[in-house]
This record gives structure tokens, C-alpha cells and sequence, in this order.
């Protein structure tokens, strides 16, 4: 299913092709606690960010999926790093990490 973001029709006449998603798989911990305020600094200071979903694998694994109006601008996302409080403190325990993806949208319908 497409998030709500992706089906303004403003947001899909800016994006000249499929939207771009990354997602990370991590293991519950200070991570859940932080997501709210990352998700609050990319809202402030990622352009492209469309939005975010917590999926819940099992009872210690979360799969969170981030969409982007285009891979340019999840590339432009990880150049800037962890620059903001929010963000720095969702990526801090990243030895947690399972496992990082990147993928282009192959349903996406204009």
C-alpha cells in the first residue's frame, strides 16, 4: 500500500519517476523511544522525505520503512549524517542494526 503522502496528486506531479524507500530492521531498544523525534527532524530537514512506517516483525524486531520522493533525495538524506538531536539519537545504537536496504517503488502508479 502506498502511504498517504504518495497519493497527493502534488506530490506525484514533483516526482518525475517512482518514489524511492529505505528501510532498516533493528532490534527494540532506545530506537523505539528516539523514532518519533528522527521522524520529527526529517520532517524539518530532509527534502524528499515523504513519510514513515513501523512495522513490527516479531516481539524485538521492528522493520521501519522510509519513503523518499526519489533515490536523489535519500542520497542527499544520508550525506547530511545524523545532524539533528532526533536523528543522531535513533542512529546512535547502530550496532543494533539488522540489516539497511534501499529499493525503487515498482507499483507506483502516477
Amino acid at each position: 500500500m502506498v502511504p498517504p503522502a504518495l497519493a497527493d496528486s502534488a506530490a506525484r506531479k514533483a516526482t518525475p519517476s517512482a518514489p524511492s524507500r529505505s528501510s532498516t530492521r533493528f532490534v527494540a531498544s532506545k530506537r523505539l523511544q528516539a523514532r518519533p523525534a528522527m521522524v520529527a527532524d526529517f520532517r524539518a530537514d530532509r527534502d524528499g522525505f515523504l513519510d514513515a512506517q513501523l512495522i513490527r516483525v516479531d516481539d524485538e524486531t521492528w522493520l521501519d520503512v522510509v519513503w523518499w520522493r526519489s533515490s536523489e533525495d535519500f542520497a542527499a538524506s544520508r550525506e547530511k549524517g545524523a545532524n539533528l538531536p532526533g536523528i543522531k539519537a535513533f542512529f546512535a545504537p547502530i550496532a543494533e542494526l539488522v540489516s539497511a536496504e534501499e529499493g525503487t517503488t515498482e507499483d507506483y502508479r502516477a
